[in-house]
């Protein structure tokens, strides 16, 4: 397979039927290049985000929901803020707000990966959030940031809230130019009511020695392999776990899009009373910028007289 019909944004879901263990594989092409193009990010903030593409991939494939994940960090450390968001639809975005200055240290060298994490977000939380619409309940989830990695985040959430095993690999980073994120989860799946009435003690071995049989072998998993566009999804699956009987199911396509407009601007206008907008004109215009996409919009004096008619 040529290194360009190898190249897929995907989240690829998977079981492995001798531990009895679902598991999810993200691989990000062009929809990482796009987000962290539309800001020039440094290196390690760049990295940061794009492992936290491929997290919110995961995690949100782990999920039935009809609207958006969020998945948001904040923190005192030189990364203030890092938002993603998906829409039921696949549709993408990111943007992470930084304090230059601050990141003059180690944590912002250009071979930074996950272990610098912690050090780019300091003290703060990890939430991810799934909302459907103004008539139903939101549902969130928030953890403290600890461990030196986004993975380490996410599985010390799954341990304190969940109670469910779950491992996570992520990757982030540029080949041949362009920019790769890529994500690995294995989650121990519910015991069955027949497995509950069987032998209580010798299922809880075989279970506890085939979870850290998978997870081992998914350690094993480079991170040149998680991104490397050359390498399909199904032969980086088989490489790692064909002893475990893999078995894939239908993948799931991801794109990058960005839910700002004229229209929804607008409308935020709008809302605003007319003295506070004219106080925010420069030059004549009212300028909005997108914090994902970086788009530019502009409203002149006869659009504002249009957005406030009657």
């Amino acid at each position: 397979m040529s290194r360009l019909t190898a190249v897929s944004d995907l989240i690829q879901p998977f079981v492995l039927e001798v531990p009895a263990l679902r598991g999810r594989l993200v691989r990000l092409g062009p929809l990482v290049d796009t987000v962290l193009s539309h800001h020039d990010y440094p290196p390690s903030v760049a990295v940061l985000l794009g492992e936290m593409l491929a997290l919110a991939g995961v995690l949100s494939s782990t999920l039935k929901f009809d609207g958006v994940f969020t998945l948001q960090t904040k923190g005192d450390g030189p990364v203030g803020l890092a938002v993603v968001d998906m829409t039921t639809e696949g549709e993408m975005r990111a943007y992470a707000e930084f304090d230059a200055a601050r990141l003059a240290g180690p944590a912002a060298a250009p071979d930074s990966h996950g272990a610098s994490a912690r050090a780019l977000l300091g003290e703060g939380y990890i939430a991810f959030t799934v909302d459907q619409g103004p008539h139903t309940e939101r549902y969130q989830g928030i953890v403290e940031l600890r461990g030196g990695t986004l993975a380490d985040c996410l599985q010390h959430y799954f341990r304190q809230s969940e109670q469910l095993k779950t491992a996570v690999k992520l990757a982030a980073g540029r080949i041949d130019g362009s920019w790769r994120a890529g994500g690995l989860l294995l989650q121990q799946l519910p015991e069955t009511e027949a497995e509950a009435e069987a032998d209580a003690a010798a299922l809880a071995n075989d279970e506890e020695d085939n979870w850290r049989r998978a997870v081992v072998l998914m350690a094993s998993c480079t991170e040149y392999e998680l991104l490397d566009p050359a390498l399909p999804d199904h032969d980086l699956l088989f490489r790692l776990f064909h002893d475990e009987r893999v078995r894939v199911y239908r993948g799931r396509p991801l794109t990058t899009g960005c839910r700002c407009s004229q229209e929804r601007l607008q409308r935020i206008l709008r809302s605003l009373p007319r003295d506070e907008v004219t106080e925010m004109m420069v030059g004549g215009e009212v300028i909005m910028t997108c914090q994902f996409c970086n788009a530019e919009y502009r409203f002149d004096q006869a659009a504002l007289e249009r957005i406030y008619a009657p």
